[in-house]
């Protein structure tokens, strides 16, 4: 049976498969972790970990669904939307500007 994948599982190759999930694990460190600052709404205390990659660009983790704690969130999910509609709230934007205004959150240049 052959079996099609967008990258190859090494199967047969045990110390270069052995290799790739090392770097995955490196990898998802990386961009799953690293750089990202814990930072509180001030409008509603929720915890978030947020990671700026430019002026423009904001990686923000939530520690828990945004609805248990924001009221923007909790209203749009009592409409029915989904996670990640709207991505962010118009109070935790604030923040993060105070955060960065404030030099506890460093954007790269």
């Amino acid at each position: 049976m052959t079996r099609w994948a967008k990258a190859p599982d090494f199967a047969d190759q045990p110390a270069r498969q052995a290799a790739v999930r090392a770097q995955t694990v490196v990898d998802q460190q990386r961009y799953l972790e690293d750089g990202l600052t814990p930072l509180r709404c001030q409008a509603c205390d929720a915890e978030v970990r947020v990671r700026k990659s430019s002026s423009r660009q904001t990686s923000v983790q939530w520690a828990e669904n945004p609805a248990t704690r924001c009221p923007v969130f909790a209203e749009l999910s009592a409409k029915g939307y989904g996670p990640g509609r709207p991505d962010t709230c118009e109070r935790l934007q604030k923040t993060i500007k105070w955060a960065v205004d404030e030099g506890l959150l460093e954007v790269p240049e």
